[in-house]
């Protein structure tokens, strides 16, 4: 049995939570489920670790991920009241958020736009993982989209540090909203529609 195919621990098991802490930290790349599909997840504040994930996908360098919390979002002061009360309406949820980031946090998750910020919040099994990550879906750059763990390329099973099971999952990707203007102007863009309709995004945010 290669260990592409060996059983993986389940991301439901508490010990799972502590292992993925452990090896963000210790600069390893990750397999996990998210509330959507399968991601990659690795340490956002090093370099190496950045690199890795993006050479595991064949990403080009320059584009730009989004950072993770799990639970609950992270305490962001620069934004704006308005703005911090859709990231409280929104999240945890299979949405991506674009956000000024005027305090360049997380600038290797950024790409040549270090004002943005990508950020996902989600709960579920690993709800508990104390760690913001920088995550990108599990599959190569283009590819689909990974609903079950066998739909992870194979190479990137075999080369990440941890894989977690979490069974098949929903399979579509989060709901990509611009909020930059929210705060000034009230408006938004729905990036790109997923599993998140924007009629719903638009109840939320009016």
């Amino acid at each position: 049995m290669s260990s592409a195919d060996r059983p993986f621990p389940a991301a439901a098991d508490g010990a799972s939570v502590a292992e993925f802490e452990r090896v963000v930290a210790a600069g390893g790349v990750a397999v996990f489920p998210a509330d959507t599909v399968y991601g990659l997840a690795c340490d956002p504040g090093s370099v190496a670790a950045v690199e890795r994930l993006y050479a595991l996908k064949g990403r080009p360098p320059a584009k730009p991920a989004a950072v993770m919390c799990f639970g609950a979002a992270p305490d962001l002061p620069e934004l704006g009241p308005r703005t911090r009360a859709a990231l409280g309406a929104l999240t945890p949820g299979a949405v991506t958020l674009l956000l000024p980031n005027p305090h360049r946090r997380w600038p290797l998750a950024c790409g040549p736009d270090p004002g943005t910020l990508g950020l996902r919040v989600i709960g579920g099994p690993l709800a508990a993982m104390p760690l913001p990550v920088m995550q990108s879906s599990a599959n190569r750059s283009g590819g689909p989209d990974a609903r079950r763990l066998g739909d992870v390329p194979a190479a990137i099973r075999e080369a990440a540090e941890l894989v977690l099971d979490g069974g098949e999952l929903p399979g579509t990707p989060s709901t990509v909203i611009d909020l930059r203007a929210y705060e000034p102007e009230g408006a938004w863009t729905v990036l790109r529609e997923g599993a998140m309709a924007a009629d719903a995004v638009a109840t939320v945010l009016r």
